[in-house]
């Protein structure tokens, strides 16, 4: 009676407890998130050079630069400039960009929708594939199958990505003549150019990032594998694949979930060198320009875009193992 009587307090206890852990979870990204601003904005600050002498060139006298420089703001103090900088970015509005005299927000709408393009196409093929991988490579350790993925996979990890993008033109672009060197993504584009367009970049990051998220969900289910439940499963003649599917997997979630988080948000931050390369006009080239120009109230936006999006992915996947896991719910 007492042991029932334990168990269904703990049974409604548990959506108060899972609660508060999400909320606690939550507040933690938050305040990283307020850590971070603070950083960007302190070394954005220290950058040589700022957006009155780049706008005005080299040749301008130190009277034009300090007149610029009062126009734009940049002579008031830091903290006052910060404060202004968050209020602004918590009301979703991060400023004037100090070059293009627009809106940073119009900016960053116009190329944000291609990064997320570009990221969910990724998404689409290379978390499937390295699931497939992973597993494959988990189930047959020490095999065949298992040294060959092993081996491709630890290749692949050691080519950096503007490698395996200059390989992609030289290959489907100037020797096949099959897809085109340069992203040109347009809102007048059909589908099947935008795919084409998008075609190369995906393979590139696609090759990057399955690659670590093959091992790191190998590495997940080999452990999981490792474990009594699965030995005393065999024993009992439970069929392997049912082991697999419906013990191991959802033991093993959590570790891939975190790991394809990782590796997701390599899409949106980690991307500057294959949008360089193949000139598509997405949130990460945009950055390199800012950081060219001096353009700082865009320089932080972006940065601050793409440490939210790390942070928020990070705390999905937590939210997923935590749910998935009865054993850390507890």
């Amino acid at each position: 009676m007492a042991a029932q009587s334990a168990s269904s307090f703990a049974t409604a206890d548990a959506p108060s407890i899972l609660l508060r852990l999400v909320a606690r979870r939550t507040a933690s990204a938050l305040l990283t998130l307020l850590l971070v601003s603070i950083v960007v904005f302190t070394i954005s600050g220290l950058l040589p050079g700022d957006a009155a002498q780049e706008t005005l060139g080299q040749s301008a006298t130190p009277e034009q630069v300090a007149a610029l420089r009062h126009e734009m703001g940049l002579d008031r103090p830091a903290p006052t400039r910060y404060a202004e900088w968050l209020g602004g970015m918590l009301k979703a509005d991060p400023g004037q960009s100090l070059v293009a005299n627009m809106p940073v927000r119009d900016i960053i709408a116009e190329r944000l929708p291609n990064s997320l393009m570009l990221a969910g196409f990724t998404a689409i093929i290379a978390v499937p594939l390295a699931l497939a991988i992973g597993i494959a490579a988990a189930v047959d350790r020490g095999g065949r199958l298992d040294r060959a993925l092993s081996i491709a996979t630890l290749s692949m990890v050691a080519v950096p990505e503007f490698l395996v993008a200059t390989l992609g033109v030289l290959v489907f672009s100037v020797k096949l003549l099959w897809l085109p060197s340069i992203a040109l993504v347009s809102d007048d584009a059909d589908t099947m150019d935008t795919i084409r367009s998008c075609a190369l970049p995906v393979m590139t990051l696609t090759f990057v990032v399955v690659a670590q998220m093959a091992r790191m969900t190998r590495a997940a289910m080999i452990d999981q594998l490792d474990a009594g439940y699965v030995e005393m499963a065999q024993l009992k003649g439970v069929p392997f694949s049912r082991i697999v599917l419906w013990h191991v997997m959802p033991n093993a979630i959590g570790p891939i979930v975190n790991a394809a988080a990782l590796s997701l948000s390599y899409l949106l931050g980690g991307a500057i060198i294959v949008e360089t390369i193949f000139n598509f006009p997405g949130l990460a080239s945009l950055m390199v320009n800012a950081v060219t120009s001096r353009d700082m109230p865009l320089l932080q936006s972006c940065a601050m875009i793409f440490c939210g999006a790390y942070l928020l992915l990070v705390l999905v996947a937590d939210l997923v193992a935590i749910l998935s896991n009865p054993r850390q719910r507890a």
